[in-house]
């Protein structure tokens, strides 16, 4: 019997900071949870600057700490991932309004989601902030955010994978 796979896909500004953490994050979760055989996860970023870079040096030390390797290459977003994947998380309004201009259709837009929808350890957090810019801090805590967030999700993919509500 052939799986029918959920593929998930990160989407963040550059690909080289949130995106690729979630990316790592939700990889983590699944490989713990046993449930490799039942997803694909990927990242990309709205722009170009950083494609085939590694995530953000910052990131990937924030994420050794807690024990993620986080070594996936910058790509870019590209249209066709509307077509390939079942889901689209974005980090904050600027990307879901990018990439939702980029929707050809309704049901392409239905398919683009805030990952921080699935934030329920941090009260009132509504997106999940670009570190890039920022400190040791910031990475951590957008760290602290993504781990929530994919905690999250998986359970909502989880309890979806058995009922037909959507996540």
């Amino acid at each position: 019997m052939k799986i029918n796979k959920k593929k998930l896909l990160f989407v963040c500004l550059g690909n080289i900071c949130r995106s690729p953490a979630a990316e790592g994050v939700m990889k983590s979760i699944i490989n713990a949870n046993k449930a490799n055989a039942n997803y694909e996860v990927d990242s990309a970023g709205i722009g170009n600057w950083h494609v085939g870079q590694l995530p953000d040096s910052r990131m990937r030390a924030c994420g050794l700490k807690r024990g993620y390797v986080f070594n996936s290459h910058a790509r870019q977003f590209t249209k066709s991932d509307f077509q390939y994947f079942d889901y689209i998380f974005v980090m904050d309004q600027e990307n879901y309004r990018q990439i939702t201009s980029q929707t050809q259709n309704e049901d392409e837009r239905k398919k683009v989601l805030m990952l921080a929808d699935y934030i329920t350890q941090h009260a009132n957090v509504k997106i999940i902030a670009d570190p890039y810019y920022g400190n040791e801090k910031d990475f951590n805590n957008a760290l602290d955010l993504i781990e929530d967030a994919c905690q999250q999700l998986f359970v909502a993919l989880e309890t979806h994978n058995k009922s037909t509500n959507a996540i």
